[in-house]
C-alpha cells in the first residue's frame, strides 16, 4: 500500500503571515491614534483640587493635566507623528519609528501615574492665590484623568510594540516618484505594424512607428 503526503499549498503558507500582518496593522493603527487621542484629551482635563487659605476664607483651586506636566500631550503628538512615519521609512528607519512610538507610549505612562500624585501645581496656584511662597494647598485630591491618559498611553506603547514586529510586512508609501520628485518615464507603448490605429497614434506622439 502506497501512501500519498500531502503537501501543503504555498498559498496556504503565504496566508498566515499576510492575515497577521494585516491584522497588525488595522490594530496598531487603531491603538496607537486612539490611544494619543485619549492621551491629549486626558491633559486638558482637571487632574487635581484643593483649597487654599486666604484672609476671606478657603479659596478653591484646580490643576489641569497640562498644569500638572507638559509631558504626556508632547509625547502623544510625537507618538503620532511617528505612527504615521512607520509607512513613509523602511527597513532600519522603520525600526527606529516604531521604537520611538514604543518609548512615547511608555514615557506618557510614567508621566502620568507620576502627575497623578503630584501637588506641586496646586502650590503654586496657592502660593499665587494668598502671596505665601511658602504657601501650600489644603484638602489635596486627584480625579482618575491621569489613569485615563495612562491607558492612552498603554495604547500608544502597543501599538509601537506591534509595529517593531511587524512593520517589515507592512505596506509602505508607494515609490512612484524618485528622489528628486519628477516621476518616472513610462514605458511606451507596443505598436502592433499590422493594425494602422496603433500606427496612427505612434505617429501622433512624434514616434517612427516602423522602428527604424
Amino acid at each position: 500500500m502506497e501512501y500519498v503526503t500531502a503537501v501543503p499549498h504555498p498559498r496556504s503558507e503565504a496566508a498566515g503571515p499576510a492575515r497577521a500582518g494585516r491584522l497588525s496593522l488595522a490594530v496598531a493603527l487603531l491603538s496607537g491614534a486612539l490611544g494619543a487621542t485619549v492621551a491629549l484629551l486626558a491633559t486638558r482635563q482637571r487632574w487635581s483640587e484643593g483649597t487654599a487659605t486666604v484672609a476671606g476664607g478657603d479659596f478653591p483651586l484646580t490643576a489641569s493635566g497640562s498644569d500638572v506636566t507638559g509631558v504626556p500631550a508632547s509625547l502623544a503628538i510625537v507618538g503620532l507623528a511617528a505612527l504615521v512615519a512607520v509607512f513613509a521609512v523602511r527597513r532600519l528607519g522603520r525600526v527606529l519609528v516604531a521604537g520611538l512610538l514604543a518609548l512615547s507610549g511608555a514615557g506618557t505612562i510614567a508621566a502620568a501615574l507620576i502627575g497623578a500624585g503630584d501637588s506641586a501645581a496646586l502650590d503654586e496656584k496657592a502660593a499665587q492665590a494668598t502671596g505665601d511662597t511658602a504657601a501650600t494647598v489644603a484638602a489635596l485630591s486627584h480625579t482618575a484623568w491621569p489613569y485615563v491618559a495612562a491607558v492612552g498611553g498603554a495604547l500608544m506603547l502597543l501599538a509601537g510594540l506591534l509595529a517593531l514586529r511587524y512593520a517589515p510586512a507592512w505596506p509602505a508609501m508607494s515609490s512612484r516618484y524618485e528622489r528628486s520628485g519628477a516621476p518616472r518615464p513610462r514605458k511606451a507603448p507596443t505598436v502592433d505594424p499590422d493594425r494602422p490605429e496603433d500606427l496612427w497614434k505612434a505617429l501622433d506622439r512624434g514616434e517612427d512607428p516602423t522602428g527604424a
